[in-house]
């Protein structure tokens, strides 16, 4: 049996030996996750069945997992840069499934154990990590070296929002929204998602009018009940402060209320469920004129009721409002209506959107824009408080994605880059979208990982429905947190040293200045700078 230390970084191919130098040793600092990989390669058929024990003084806190090719549907468009695997791949390695008992492997097909190193106490110094695999006779012993140094990652500062989808849960799962079974699972997600980075969250005040086909409808997760009598409007925000309570109790900081108008170009009202005179029905959707006075006179409603209970929470400042997703130019003035409504209706409140057309900031209809990579240099010259997203669409340039065909390195060079672009927040839109484009039916994301053919395998999810009602991870996942922790790690040694000897150690020996299109692909930079770090942070 082969066997190969190997990084986060590396993705392993069954059919391919990993061409990568081993790592049998790193540090991370003493309340931070980190992972590596032990790669194998079973030689004869007496070695198809595999069992794996772990001995070391960190054991506790250890989580070992099986890393499982997950298929792939579209992988790229005809504009996607050679910063990519084979895009007629079939499959990657994605889906970490826990590791109970022995795994199940092929003869002559390379496979991956992945360790996940995860603190719940502190400990600090050089940590030995052995793993044994055993098949029949043969037994294998592999051991790593993790340098534990007693210093802490500081709080994350970056408001990261990965849009959380309350409907896909009730779907996949079967079960009734704002239900018990739906609180015990929405919190079993929220808490993986905190955990990893995310610490503000989509909150459906009304149903998310995202992705969803003109004329369609998502199922209804609005969290706040409106009651319609006498041309009046009453509202019971019971679910909404349950949802806020529990986003506190898993770590989320940040609130961001889902959008006051459709998707591309704010024409329409969001779906909104209402009772009127003793009965359930829709109030307001495709059929409602953005500007028009209906919505405006319940907007103006609302708005009233809404300010009042997040200033009785507390959670005023902590709440992001948006207009419209992703407006065009010829959506202009449209736009510059809800947003005026909206700025009217809800004074001193963050507002933000993603939109890469820098005219919408620079005519004043939004606080902070969310631009798309692409876009980076050009907002940062302008926008005081700089956030930035990826999607489908970046797959170009070299820029920053997670997609199933693009090496993890870029993945996580993007918390390198926020760190150089002084980001004040990241957005992206699939933590858990399990649906068709335009959410048009459900798929099955352990089969489905493409949104039917409407994006690159990737882009739409990076958790996946275990039992239980509980996520089970993607590497991406992992290794996204990892760009985050790369980011506090230095804002950690700026707080030592200073932001100008920062940036002089993240840009020693490259030919060009760092930017979201040139950065170097060799996970090997990553390595040695996420070290040098550390070497710099013991040291101080």
């Amino acid at each position: 049996m082969k066997t190969l230390l190997l990084s986060s970084l590396t993705k392993i191919f069954k059919e391919k030996e990993p061409n990568f130098k081993e790592l049998e040793a790193f540090s991370c600092l003493k309340n931070e996750k980190f992972s590596f990989q032990l790669a194998f390669l079973s030689e004869n058929k007496n070695e198809n069945k595999i069992s794996i024990s772990v001995k070391s003084p960190l054991a506790e806190d250890l989580k070992l997992y099986y890393v499982k090719d997950i298929p792939a549907g579209k992988t790229g468009y005809d504009n996607s840069d050679s910063f990519h695997y084979d895009l007629e791949r079939k499959s990657f390695p994605d889906l970490l499934m826990p590791i109970k008992d022995e795994i199940a492997v092929k003869k002559g097909e390379w496979n991956s154990i992945w360790v996940e190193y995860s603190p719940k106490r502190a400990v600090t110094g050089k940590k030995k990590i052995t793993l044994t695999l055993t098949a029949g006779e043969t037994v294998v012993e592999k051991t790593f070296t993790l340098n534990i140094i007693d210093k802490e990652l500081p709080k994350q500062e970056l408001l990261f929002t990965n849009w959380f989808h309350n409907d896909c849960l009730c779907t996949y799962y079967g079960v009734e929204v704002f239900s018990e079974e739906y609180w015990r699972i929405v919190e079993n997600y929220i808490r993986n998602a905190a955990e990893h980075g995310v610490n503000m969250l989509l909150t459906p005040v009304f149903t998310p009018p995202l992705d969803t086909a003109v004329g369609g409808e998502r199922p209804t997760v609005q969290l706040v009940k409106v009651t319609k009598e006498n041309n009046k409007y009453y509202f019971d925000f019971e679910n909404f402060r349950r949802y806020i309570k529990l986003c506190l109790d898993c770590g989320i900081e940040a609130f961001e209320i889902s959008h006051f108008f459709t998707q591309w170009g704010a024409k329409h009202a969001p779906k909104i469920i209402a009772t009127v005179n003793g009965k359930e029905k829709q109030i307001f959707g495709w059929k409602t004129a953005a500007s028009g006075k209906p919505y405006t006179e319940f907007l103006e409603a609302f708005s009233k009721a809404f300010i009042k209970e997040v200033k009785a929470l507390g959670i005023k400042e902590r709440c992001w409002l948006h207009v419209s997703d992703e407006p065009n130019q010829e959506q202009f003035k449209d736009y510059k209506k809800a947003a005026d409504t909206l700025h009217r209706l809800f004074p001193g409140f963050n507002t933000f959107d993603a939109l890469s057309d820098i005219e919408y900031y620079r005519n004043g209809l939004i606080k902070t824009p969310v631009c798309g990579e692409d876009e980076a240099d050009i907002f940062k010259a302008e926008v005081k408080n700089f956030w930035t997203y990826y999607c489908c669409t970046q797959v170009h340039n070299f820029l920053p994605n997670r997609m199933f065909s693009q090496p993890s390195q870029r993945n996580r060079v993007l918390g390198v880059l926020l760190y150089k672009y002084e980001a004040k927040g990241f957005l992206q839109w699939g933590h858990n979208f399990w649906y068709s484009q335009y959410s048009k039916y459900p798929i099955d994301p352990y089969k489905v990982t493409d949104a039917d053919g409407a994006f690159p395998s990737g882009d739409a999810f990076v958790v996946y429905p275990g039992k239980d009602g509980k996520p089970l991870n993607s590497l991406r996942h992992l290794v996204f947190n990892d760009a985050f922790q790369d980011l506090r790690s230095l804002k950690l040694l700026e707080s030592l040293t200073s932001r100008k000897y920062v940036l002089s150690l993240i840009e020693q020996g490259l030919d060009v200045p760092l930017s979201f299109r040139t950065y170097p692909h060799e996970q090997q930079w990553l390595l040695d700078l996420r070290e040098r770090i550390n070497k710099e942070l013991e040291q101080r």
